[in-house]
């Protein structure tokens, strides 16, 4: 899989123009400002395909990027607080047709800010993906904003932290700043693609 050579291919904003899953698709999931964007561009090596905002909450559509053998579908943020009610709830119909409409989904890569605990919010949508028995992984974003202190203390607390899941899923330490965990990131992406 050349991650290069993804593109673009559409952006959908309401549960009804979702396409029909005819390929593999992989997942990123996480609150708002949990650099979501910065991942992509990383994972695809390039500076502009998912677009980076200063401001949280703008990815307002579900985004799908071909891959080739698969898609990368980057869903809408969670959790941010300045968007209108009647916005918060197009992205919630938006979310239940997605992982209701049985689509190929071979990985959700959940994204948690490594600097904070997980939130409720993040352990909700932990907690949906188990119930629905997706696969899944948990990647901690933004590690370059930690001392080895920090780090240290972090990854300690994170089993503990999702021991309410059956067992710890794989967890992934990642930046987009450093490039740290991005090739075992592409490397779990081609695996569960190829399967």
């Amino acid at each position: 899989m050349k991650f290069e050579n993804a593109f673009f291919e559409a952006a959908f904003g309401t549960a009804g123009q979702l396409p029909n899953s005819d390929l593999p698709e992989i997942v990123f999931a996480g609150k708002s400002n949990v650099g979501k964007s910065s991942l992509i561009n990383k994972i695809f090596n390039r500076k502009a395909l998912a677009k980076v905002s200063s401001t949280p909450g703008k990815t307002a559509t579900v985004n799908f990027y071909n891959m080739g053998e698969a898609r990368l579908v980057d869903l809408p943020g969670y959790g941010y607080a300045k968007v209108s009610a009647s916005e918060k709830q197009r992205w919630g119909k938006l979310m239940d047709r997605y992982f209701s409409d049985n689509r190929n989904i071979a990985l959700v890569v959940q994204l948690l800010d490594m600097r904070h605990s997980p939130t409720k919010l993040d352990c909700d949508m932990l907690n949906f993906l188990a119930s629905i028995e997706l696969p899944f992984i948990v990647v901690m974003t933004k590690s370059d904003k930690l001392n080895k202190t920090e780090r240290q203390k972090r990854l300690d607390s994170i089993e503990k932290e999702l021991d309410f899941l059956e067992g710890v899923p794989h967890i992934v330490v990642a930046s987009s700043q450093t490039g740290e965990g991005i090739d075992e990131l592409k490397s779990i992406i081609v695996e569960v693609a190829e399967e």
